[in-house]
C-alpha cells in the first residue's frame, strides 16, 4: 500500500517541485496551501506523515499541528521553513513536530528525513519485521508473507496490522482504531471490525491479538 503524505506549502511552485519529487519516489502526496485547507485532508484522508510550512494563511504551521495534536492524532510531522532561530525550532517541537528542517534544503535530505521518520514509526529501521513463524511484514510494501508466500489481506486488515505493529504491547481503544481505518465519509463498522480482528488472527496467530472487553485490541508481542 502506497504510503500518503500531506504537503503543506503556499509557495506553488516549491510545492510542485516537492510534490513531483517525492511521487516519483513512489509516494501519494496531498497538497494543501493553506492550514484550513490541511485541516480538512486530515480529516477526509488517512496520512502516513505530514510536511508543513509555518508561513501559511488562515491557520500557520505551528497552529495547525498544536490543532491536529490536541485531537489526539499522531501523525508524524516535519516542519519545512525559513524561520531558522533557536526560538522558532523550540516552538516547532513544542507544537508536536518530529523533525525540523530549514529552506533552502536538499531534496534528497527531505526524502532521507521522510523515510527515516516513516521507519521510525514502526519502532524499528528495518523495512521488514519479523513477527516469527515465518511471518514477515514489509512496511514498505505493506505486504504480509509467511515463507515467502504472500498472505491476501484487505487495504483495512493491512492498515490495522500497521497500526498494530506501531503500538506493540499497548491497549488500541475502539476510537483510535475507528480513526485509522476509516476515512472521512466512512461510517465505522463494529462488525467490520471484528471480521478484521479475526482474518488477522487466522494469518499470524489467534495469541497475538487480544480482546479488551468493551475497550479495544491488544497486538502481544
Amino acid at each position: 500500500m502506497t504510503q500518503t503524505l500531506l504537503l503543506l506549502e503556499d509557495d506553488i511552485q516549491l510545492s510542485d517541485t516537492v510534490k513531483q519529487f517525492l511521487e516519483f519516489k513512489g509516494y501519494e502526496v496531498y497538497c494543501a496551501y493553506d492550514g484550513l485547507e490541511a485541516q480538512t485532508i486530515v480529516y477526509e484522508k488517512h496520512i502516513d506523515l505530514m510536511l508543513l510550512d509555518v508561513k501559511v494563511p488562515h491557520l500557520n504551521g505551528f497552529e495547525f499541528l498544536k490543532k491536529v495534536r490536541s485531537e489526539g492524532k499522531d501523525i508524524p510531522a516535519i516542519f519545512i521553513t525559513s524561520l531558522n532561530s533557536v526560538e522558532d525550532v523550540e516552538e516547532g517541537f513544542s507544537s508536536g513536530c518530529d523533525d525540523y528542517i530549514r529552506k533552502p534544503f536538499a531534496l534528497k535530505e527531505l526524502l532521507v528525513r521522510v523515510e527515516s521518520l516513516l521507519k521510525r514509526s514502526f519502532g524499528t529501521y528495518d523495512e521488514k519485521i519479523d513477527l516469527g513463524e515465518g511471518l514477515l511484514f514489509d512496511t514498505k510494501e505493506m505486504i504480509l508473507t509467511q515463507h515467502n508466500n504472500r498472505i491476501p489481506l484487505k487495504t483495512k486488515e493491512l492498515k490495522l496490522l500497521t497500526l498494530f505493529l506501531q503500538n506493540i504491547n499497548e491497549l488500541l481503544n475502539y476510537e483510535k482504531i475507528n480513526e485509522t481505518l476509516w476515512e472521512y465519509d466512512e461510517e465505522p463498522s463494529s462488525g467490520s471490525l471484528r471480521t478484521y480482528i479475526k482474518t488477522l488472527r487466522s494469518a499470524i496467530g489467534k495469541e497475538r491479538i487480544e480482546t479488551i472487553k468493551n475497550i479495544g485490541y491488544r497486538f502481544v508481542a
